[in-house]
């Protein structure tokens, strides 16, 4: 080096500070870079986010290739500029140089790619992909002797290495991914993934019907009224009981009711006939909405009463209130039906916006 033409000299060091400035930004992108996003590309075929995933999920290579070919060309670059200096003959000439390549590298090696990398993590790290993987290939023995004394170092205080798997994000994480998403996912499908998150702190207390709003019917009143509230029940499902709520006898589906009025042979003890063929499903105050789910899909049920320790009844839960707690509300209450999706155009003509998705329902069902 020392009788190396100058001009040489100067494009070596034109080729290391590109080099530091490589390695700077790179690194940021590499480890800023979204994991889940490049994932899925790497699962729908794409090779470079697949050769990507790889490099990502032993970061022990690519950054311990990265950090020697770094410390090498930093040394070499300071080498350079001292012997540059020194050929000038001025007296001042090293520290004035040293001084100005530490300011060049800070703010042309190290911030402006730093922070380019920090906001474009994902384009940046796919791009240099390749790159690094020819790095790793031939800096291997550096960074294997690297790595190996760096772990040694670090179990002196020991810190293990994470095995893989090691990451898996926590529910509260994973609420910040979706809830930072921004546009990446719709904001009504946003809302839905937190509320499914949120499932678990929520109880079947927070969403029952309170037990004096539950509809019924008392097999013990007059059969003039019990025939009037069958007829006028916007529920298809009503619990039945003889007297006192506690005193169930079952579940009436208005489906099977309405075919024995057809029929004109429903009576009183029929009606309690089809009530006993669907027994009462109860469960425990305090459920959470994520246990009660798997519970109705499990038993294959859509209603059950809530209880609490001494099995009085509480209140009433049902499949539709779970769901709505993800999608919001989807039934409609007759008396507040607005129509939005209906227009008027001309006289006596309307038109309707995507009518059949956005039907009402008449009631909650049951």
């Amino acid at each position: 080096m020392q009788n190396a033409p100058s001009l040489i000299l100067g494009i070596a060091l034109v080729v290391l500070l590109l080099l530091i400035a490589f390695s700077s930004g790179t690194e940021v992108a590499m480890l800023s870079a979204n994991r889940y996003k490049i994932r899925a590309a790497a699962k729908s075929g794409k090779r470079t986010a697949r050769a990507l995933d790889a490099l990502l999920s032993k970061p022990e290579s690519w950054l311990g290739a990265n950090l020697v070919i770094l410390a090498l060309a930093s040394v070499a670059a300071s080498s350079i500029v001292t012997l540059l200096a020194q050929r000038t003959g001025y007296e001042h000439a090293v520290p004035l140089a040293a001084g100005a390549l530490a300011v060049f590298m800070i703010v042309f090696c190290e911030l402006a790619p730093k922070i380019y990398a920090a906001l474009k993590p994902d384009p940046v790290a796919l791009n240099s992909t390749y790159i690094y993987k020819v790095l790793v290939f031939l800096m291997t023995p550096f960074s294997w002797f690297a790595n190996r004394a760096a772990y040694g170092f670090l179990r002196l205080f020991g810190v293990k290495p994470v095995k893989e798997g090691g990451q898996a994000m926590s529910p509260d994480e994973l609420r910040s991914v979706v809830a930072e998403a921004g546009p990446m996912i719709p904001t009504r499908h946003r809302q839905m993934l937190l509320s499914i998150l949120d499932l678990e702190h929520v109880t079947v207390n927070d969403i029952m019907i309170p037990r004096h709003d539950i509809a019924s019917i008392n097999v013990a009143d007059d059969w003039e009224d019990i025939i009037d509230q069958l007829r006028q029940t916007p529920h298809t499902r009503l619990p039945l009981h003889d007297g006192e709520l506690d005193n169930l006898i079952g579940i009436v589906h208005m489906k099977r009711v309405a075919q024995e009025l057809a029929r004109d042979t429903l009576t009183r003890e029929r009606l309690i006939e089809i009530a006993r063929t669907r027994e009462p499903y109860f469960v425990p105050e305090g459920t959470s909405l994520t246990v009660q789910l798997n519970q109705f899909q499990r038993n294959r049920r859509r209603l059950a009463f809530v209880v609490d320790e001494y099995g009085d009844i509480q209140g009433f839960v049902t499949l539709e209130d779970i769901l709505e707690e993800i999608v919001g509300e989807f039934t409609t209450d007759p008396a507040t039906i607005t129509h939005k999706h209906v227009h008027r155009e001309a006289a006596g003509a309307h038109s309707t916006d995507h009518w059949a998705g956005n039907y009402p329902r008449t009631g909650r069902k049951r």
